[in-house]
């Protein structure tokens, strides 16, 4: 919650235009004047801005369109700017009377000055005609672009003289176009305000994700730069483009870089606090001094926006601090005592606050390094400790009521878990998502029991380790639930579980439908291919095999087969000699074929996991394990954020013309998926500018490239910068070692977990690692007796 000071700074900020608006308000009531033509003519020569629509016969749309201008009228008053309605008689004649397309105009005026015409249908609601009327009386103080050469120009012209906020919004008239024009009619000329709508513009000054934001605004800091061959930092505004935002992002962009204080840190306001900021104090001495100070600039640019950075001299105070404390963390809260850390580096100081790690009060000086799981689980169900969950729709089992409500229920999910154990509580949370998500979806019970109340259950149900899902049908095996333990994956398990897969497929009118992804619409949002085995009638072996392979993947894939007497016809229109699997990519809207030559199920399963497999795929901590299985070196491309046109434009051919047949091309979102700042950490000791192209060949020597931050990342450099890296012109950034990284406890070996149960019995077993690791061969020859039939080698998890 932010502090009162806020509240009274907000209110600071419009008390001028509220009373503005409200002595508009009290001097006419509606304020959207209506006069004759005469009296406004009249009026003029008192040289005020007015807004004035000529009206003669009101249309529906004229009628729309003047509601939409009374709203107006109010907002613009207190900008000094009437808006008037004359009414045109029919007998009088004027430059903007009597003419049929002057009636879908309106007209700003300055005194008896004409600035600009305005179509109606361009004023098309109130945030549109505020936006316009205030974007005309300011053209010249806001600079409209619509190339990357006009903003250099402008970013040149500025430096070492003012600031500049760029802004982007989706179109002229928007709300975020208006609420940029009232805040830069306020601030007048203390920025260089410049407004594009040219998402191409953004994409060159490295703008993430710029074709679905509906508006965005860079501060560069321009003043502060002398050298003219040098580029203006630029800080993002990362909350939406509301006046108050702005505002609030303006005074903190204002305020002082880095601060030098000797006070004592309780008794220190500063501007970020007053807007419910964080205050962070990094400790020096005289002997540090240079290089605290390095470090804080560092940390105060990054958190620019996010928080307020001062260095304390201790050397020139006389404080009651603790010996090993280098930070100390001060909240905007009154009354919240400050904490005294210690943290590694200046990174650990800005995941402090980006990433909300959570601080105990209770310990004078607490370090703070990578987390590993079950830390972020623990802080996960201490978080949500006061979240009520709607328990209700969850039956909960005993010993005595687990047979009959399991046995009377055509489909039940259980939940095995513990009440004591923090995994549990938080995939509680995840689980009950998913009970309101399908809330009302017929023959489906959730169900949890507690296995710390129930031991004896859960012993009979072969339920040793916490969570565990397990979802029962009549007359069918348990399937058991081995994916990631969050609400999307556990939703997409059981809804593909809904079909008993895999399915029969009795026509081929039916196989069509299933192919076209029409038999099963409502679910290739969560399985985007669609697996039919076509068998020839008498093929009674390959369908089994190709059965009990369609049940080991049940939940994660829809699967069906055909095999009637008719089965050459699919065999001829797809070209493919039977028995085949018919791949069915609905995304793509094309069909593969795979033909199944003496596959026993294990063999069928491998092959479908294969082909599900992208060809540029974005890396997770879920498909991890199956790229890696591969022994390929991956060449992953790091963004902070989605890929964009231009990112698929310079890979996807390489990977399509088969440069890359040798690698595993992939990218990797840091926002979805931000364990890849560790990696990019473990790697480089920092984090690196992004986006980064780094190859990392695990399964050889461990070594780790990157490519050069000065080149443009584009196909001919892609090219030669690998060939550079084969012939060894080209050394490695690291070579990773071979310390493993094993889980806290058995009971947090997830992915030990999830290898040991179907459908994962076919992936090479990893050890549990840093995500990016890998494993000797001499240390899983013993781990490979018993499985001859993959012949495949891994080397030993590399940290």
């Amino acid at each position: 919650m932010m502090s009162s000071r806020l509240s009274v700074w907000m209110y600071s900020i419009f008390f001028v235009l509220i009373c503005m608006f409200y002595k508009c308000t009290a001097r006419n009531r509606d304020t959207l004047m209506e006069l004759s033509l005469q009296e406004y003519f009249s009026i003029l020569q008192t040289g005020k801005t007015s807004l004035v629509y000529f009206s003669q016969d009101v249309s529906l749309d004229i009628t729309v369109f003047l509601e939409e201008l009374k709203k107006a009228a109010g907002p613009l008053c207190s900008y000094g700017i009437s808006v008037a309605k004359v009414n045109c008689a029919k007998e009088e004649a004027s430059k903007y009377c009597g003419k049929e397309n002057d009636l879908t105009k309106a007209y700003l005026f300055r005194g008896n000055i004409l600035l600009r015409e305005f179509p109606t249908d361009a004023l098309f609601d109130v945030n549109a005609i505020i936006a316009n009327v205030l974007f005309a009386l300011l053209f010249n103080e806001i600079k409209y672009i619509t190339s990357l050469d006009d903003f250099e120009n402008i970013e040149n012209a500025m430096k070492g003289k003012t600031n500049i906020a760029l802004i982007y919004v989706r179109a002229i008239g928007t709300p975020e176009h208006r609420a940029v024009m009232e805040t830069a009619f306020v601030y007048g000329t203390a920025y260089q305000f410049v407004l594009t709508t040219e998402t191409a513009l953004l994409e060159g000054i490295g703008a993430e994700n710029s074709d679905i934001i509906s508006g965005s605004l860079f501060f560069f800091h321009c003043k502060v730069v002398l050298d003219l061959t040098q580029k203006c930092r630029k800080t993002l505004l990362e909350q939406p483009l509301t006046i108050l935002n702005i505002h609030r992002f303006l005074k903190l962009m204002d305020a002082p870089l880095l601060t030098e204080i000797t006070d004592d840190p309780e008794k220190v306001s500063t501007i970020h606090l007053q807007l419910g900021l964080p205050l962070i104090f990094i400790l020096s001495q005289q002997t540090t001094y240079e290089a605290d100070k390095n470090t804080a600039e560092r940390v105060a640019w990054h958190l620019r926006g996010k928080a307020g950075i001062t260095l304390l001299l201790k050397d020139s105070s006389d404080l009651n601090i603790p010996a090993h404390a280098n930070v100390i963390f001060k909240r905007a809260e009154k009354g919240v005592p400050v904490d005294f850390l210690f943290l590694h580096d200046a990174n650990s100081i800005i995941s402090l606050v980006e990433n909300n790690v959570p601080i105990q009060n209770n310990e004078p000086v607490k370090e703070y390094e990578e987390g590993i799981q079950d830390d972020q689980v623990v802080e996960t169900v201490y978080r949500d400790r006061k979240r009520n969950l709607p328990l209700e729709l969850i039956i909960e089992l005993t010993e005595e009521t687990f047979n009959s409500i399991i046995m009377n229920t055509s489909s039940s999910i259980v939940l095995f878990y513990a009440n004591w154990e923090a995994v549990s509580l938080a995939f509680l949370q995840s689980y009950v998502d998913v009970a309101i998500k399908l809330k009302g979806v017929s023959n489906m019970l959730f169900t949890r029991l507690n296995c710390g109340d129930w031991s004896n259950v859960c012993t009979k149900q072969n339920v040793t380790e916490y969570p565990v899902i397990k979802i029962f049908k009549a007359g069918e095996k348990p399937v058991i639930y081995t994916g990631m333990l969050e609400t999307e994956y556990l939703l997409k398990f059981i809804r593909l579980n809904r079909i008993s897969c895999p399915v029969k497929i009795v026509t081929i009118e039916e196989a069509e439908e299933y192919l076209n992804g029409e038999l099963y619409k409502e679910l290739t949002s969560y399985s985007s291919v669609s697996i039919l085995g076509v068998f020839s009638s008498s093929m009674t072996k390959e369908k089994e095999n190709f059965i009990e392979a369609g049940n080991s993947l049940k939940g994660y894939v829809i699967t069906g087969f055909y095999s009637e007497e008719d089965a050459l016809i699919l065999s001829k229109k797809y070209a493919v000699t039977l028995p085949a699997l018919l791949l069915a990519r609905h995304k793509e809207g094309k069909i593969d074929s795979v033909l199944l030559s003496n596959s026993d199920a294990k063999d069928i399963v491998q092959i479908i996991k294969s082909a599900l497999l992208e060809i540029f795929p974005e890396i997770t901590v879920e498909n991890l394990p199956f790229y890696l299985r591969l022994q390929k070196p991956l060449l992953i491309f790091f963004r902070d954020g989605n890929l964009n046109d231009k990112d698929e434009i310079e890979m996807l051919p390489l990977v399509k013309q088969k440069h890359l047949e040798t690698l595993i091309p992939c990218w990797l979102n840091l926002k979805t998926t931000p364990v890849g700042r560790g990696i990019l950490k473990a790697y480089f000791k920092h984090l690196p500018p992004l986006p980064l192209l780094v190859l990392v060949d695990l399964h050889i020597q461990g070594q780790v490239s990157a490519f050069p931050l000065d080149q443009t990342i584009n196909e001919k450099n892609i090219l030669l910068w690998l060939q550079r890296l084969e012939t060894g012109l080209e050394s490695p950034i690291t070579t990773l070692s071979d310390e493993e990284w094993k889980p806290p406890l058995p009971a947090y070996n997830f992915l030990s977990r999830m290898d040991a149960t179907v459908p994962y019995t076919e992936i090479a077993q990893f050890p549990t690692k840093n995500m990016f690791s890998c494993a000797k061969t001499t240390d899983l020859q013993q781990h490979d007796k018993g499985h001859s039939e993959d012949k495949s080698v891994i080397r030993k998890e590399r940290a």
